[in-house]
């Protein structure tokens, strides 16, 4: 145990560099960003909040290291600290505690170890202690510990992250009360992964994010590579550093040789994606063209001479989703309002449209739609037909759907003819996460994990409007 505690960041930064030889970046070169040390801090000292956090950085960008010196610092300093290391993969964390077995193999570290240190386990004589856990539901169900760091988080199954919420307990570690608290450190691959909707959660305020990219990572750039623009060609990285790095006077964590490289290597939106934690590549997505700097509009459509339609999922357990949606005189679709609601029985839905201020013309329903239920006799189709509503449901295959929506999202020739107005979060969200499966590039079938109830409304109301003719009987593919 050592003598005394780092209380301020200075004093941590300090003891890192005299006593470890190690020095974190203080400073974040992309406005916006986070610096390393940022992350460090919040991990360290106990007193920040919220205490859960999460780690958006790029690869190779030093977070697994940090995470590993992160809980180095707790282990030393925080006697009787239990801490636990999850990843996507047992070989994913086994990285963490590499990188951890190695500060331990040295001074100051090395007296503290309590017998042998293991490929999945380590101990203090002061009673702290951490172990590896497999990616199973099994090794995470069974831990109650003060920490979970989760390496990679991006990779994991949702069953998985959903029970390792419940591992975490508060515990006085010496001096120091430590709260139980989960933290994530992963590079953001897809825009319908883990990470994006951790992400996406973290704008509650529910966990501290910290945020970094290559640029921010840099070593000192020398006098090699020209930074104006009639040099460009000998710096690729000069649109993203504009020259920073020379100016960097703290030790970076990736040579500006080997982000060269790199980036030479792959496509922009794999570098925009892993390197520069600017956006996920969209390459496995149904609709990769929408985007909502552009689909999405914050002024509702004129109404005059407007046509208003519906589209509609049906769905008990699953949400039933309902869009409305406003068709201008020259065919332009504004999607302006969404009804999302699960365990609701479809006479309500029915109603919800019938009554509102705004009938829609038609709706769009799935044309499994007319097959009766087996308990009330009636179709789901019939229901709404009894309420005075019009309802479409042309057979189709889902591509074909597809690939109408596509044609709106991006037309061969001219502008967009499809918008959705900001207040539809659940579609805006849905068409950024509806994806075909990663493992299986050849299907033409999305996966149905949530998002496809909203596509799935929006394909309706589309094809009934784009696509009208009846198609026979022969043709239809079930959902």
């Amino acid at each position: 145990m050592f003598d005394s505690v780092p209380d301020t960041p200075d004093e941590l930064h300090a003891w890192l560099a005299d006593t470890l030889s190690i020095t974190i970046p203080r400073a974040p070169i992309i406005d916006g960003n986070s610096a390393p040390f940022d992350y460090l801090c919040h991990a360290f000292f106990e007193d920040r909040k919220p205490r859960d956090a999460l780690v958006w950085a790029n690869r190779g960008g030093g977070k697994t290291f940090l995470g590993a010196l992160a809980t180095g610092l707790d282990l030393a300093f925080k006697p009787g600290i239990e801490i636990r290391i999850l990843a996507g993969s047992l070989e994913q964390a086994s990285r963490m505690h590499e990188h951890l077995r190695s500060l331990f193999a040295r001074q100051p570290f090395a007296p503290l170890v309590e017998g042998r240190m293991t490929d999945k386990r380590l101990r203090l004589t002061t009673g702290s202690r951490v172990e590896l856990l497999a990616a199973s539901q099994a090794s995470v169900r069974g831990t109650r510990v003060q920490k979970l760091r989760c390496d990679e988080v991006d990779l994991f199954d949702k069953k998985i992250w959903e029970a390792a919420q419940l591992v975490t307990r508060s515990a006085q570690c010496g001096n120091i009360h430590v709260p139980g608290s989960i933290e994530c450190l992963s590079t953001m691959h897809q825009p319908f992964g883990m990470m994006s909707r951790l992400v996406k959660d973290a704008e509650d305020n529910s966990r501290a994010l910290f945020k970094w990219g290559v640029v921010d990572v840099l070593e000192h750039c020398s006098d090699e590579h020209e930074c104006t623009s009639e040099h460009a060609d000998n710096c690729p990285l000069l649109p993203e550093c504009d020259g920073s790095a020379k100016q960097r006077k703290e030790p970076g964590h990736i040579v500006v040789g080997d982000a060269l490289s790199m980036k030479r290597r792959v496509s922009l939106p794999v570098w925009n994606a892993e390197m520069l934690c600017l956006e996920p590549r969209r390459s496995d997505c149904v609709y990769p063209d929408f985007d909502p700097k552009l689909h999405v509009v914050h002024a509702d459509p004129e109404i005059a001479g407007s046509t208003l339609i519906a589209g509609m999922d049906f769905g008990f357990r699953a949400p039933t989703v309902i869009l409305w949606a406003s068709v201008s005189i020259t065919g332009v679709v504004t999607i302006t309002r969404e009804r999302v609601v699960k365990e609701v029985v479809l006479e309500s839905h029915a109603k919800a449209l019938a009554d509102s201020d705004q009938i829609p013309v038609w709706v769009g329903v799935d044309p499994a739609g007319r097959q009766r239920s087996g308990q009330t006799g009636k179709s789901d189709i019939a229901v709404l037909t009894q309420h005075g509503l019009t309802v479409k449901a042309r057979p189709s295959r889902i591509a074909e759907g597809i690939a109408l929506v596509s044609a709106r999202l991006k037309p061969a020739s001219g502008d967009p003819t499809l918008f959705i107005h900001n207040r539809c979060t659940h579609l805006i969200e849905a068409l950024q996460q509806y994806h075909y499966p990663p493992d299986n590039p050849v299907t033409m079938d999305p996966v149905k994990d949530g998002p496809d109830h909203a596509a799935d409304a929006l394909r309706y109301m589309i094809i009934n409007l784009d696509n009208p003719h009846k198609a026979s009987a022969s043709r239809y593919t079930p959902r």
